[in-house]
């Protein structure tokens, strides 16, 4: 008998605990994206989603792999009250709990679903357009001007920027580049179109007469990398303007890329050679809950 009524009330009490437990589980549903164009970030930096709740951004958690679908568990409460999706870049190793300045794709929730884009986030590219010249204003020799780009318009008799093009918010940089048969080679980063780049008195490449005008450019007249020979002749070569992460612990180009240009074969030096679109202008994407 005593061990009838032991075993009644070990089953009375799992039974209790049971209950207990469903009356109060982790609730939560996926939150599944599926990104366009995204590239990986490196070792020192990952993506991370978030979801706007009552004004209050609450992370659904950090991803290195750009292959998707990729799917999340999120609080279900959060989840069904979130406004908008962020996605943001940050530090691999991040003491911080808020979002990076350096957020790349946002969208509202319509139902269950958000568009999310680059366009509203990082700026809107569709009606960019630039123009650059051949010439090598960092030196005094005008036998090699082929083998400097800068990105200016002097068709009018007087120097203009030569780039238009949104002001990027923070956590954003541009970046002018040409490819030497496959290879980028930066002409250095910069935040206005109308003033010099943030290289323009330390570069490594340009001349020793000058550092240029005050527009972004390079004058690739010394220090080649390994495998070139400066100066060069730019003709056939492929300049472009990429949109960078900041900070940005990569050497190549990030996946916006709003211009890029084939410098002709008859190009002429110190005449404005108009850009055209680039490879990629906008990021986007669905996310689902």
């Amino acid at each position: 008998m005593i061990k009838k009524v032991f075993l009644a009330v070990l089953t009375i009490g799992v039974l209790t605990a049971s209950c207990s437990n469903d009356d109060n589980p982790i609730k939560t549903s996926r939150l599944t994206l599926n990104l366009d164009g995204l590239e990986a970030l490196g070792s020192d930096f990952v993506y991370e989603g978030w979801i706007i709740v009552d004004g209050n951004p609450i992370s659904t958690g950090t991803f290195s792999s750009v292959n998707f679908p990729q799917t999340f568990n999120v609080d279900k409460s959060d989840l069904n009250n979130a406004t908008t999706f962020v996605l943001s870049i940050e530090p691999a190793i991040d003491p911080d709990p808020s979002p990076a300045a350096t957020k790349i794709l946002a969208g509202d929730f319509s139902g269950d679903e958000a568009n999310v884009s680059s366009n509203g986030i990082v700026g809107d590219f569709s009606t960019s357009s630039g123009k650059y010249i051949l010439a090598t204003p960092t030196d005094a020799d005008d036998t090699n001007e082929a083998s400097g780009v800068w990105f200016l318009d002097n068709s009018s008799g007087s120097a203009v920027a030569g780039l238009d093009l949104p002001t990027l918010p923070d956590g954003w940089k541009y970046e002018g580049w040409v490819v030497f048969d496959g290879t980028p080679i930066t002409t250095g980063t910069f935040t206005a179109i109308d003033a010099a780049d943030d290289n323009a008195a330390t570069s490594i490449f340009k001349g020793d007469a000058g550092n240029g005008p005050a527009y972004p450019g390079e004058d690739y007249l010394q220090n080649a990398p390994v495998g070139l020979t400066f100066p060069t002749d730019l003709k056939g070569k492929t300049i472009v303007v990429s949109v960078e992460p900041d900070p940005d612990n990569s050497a190549a180009p990030f996946t916006l890329k709003p211009l890029a240009h084939m410098v002709p074969g008859n190009a002429m030096n110190h005449r404005a050679i108009m850009m055209g679109d680039g490879p990629v202008k906008s990021l986007t994407g669905m996310v689902s809950r």
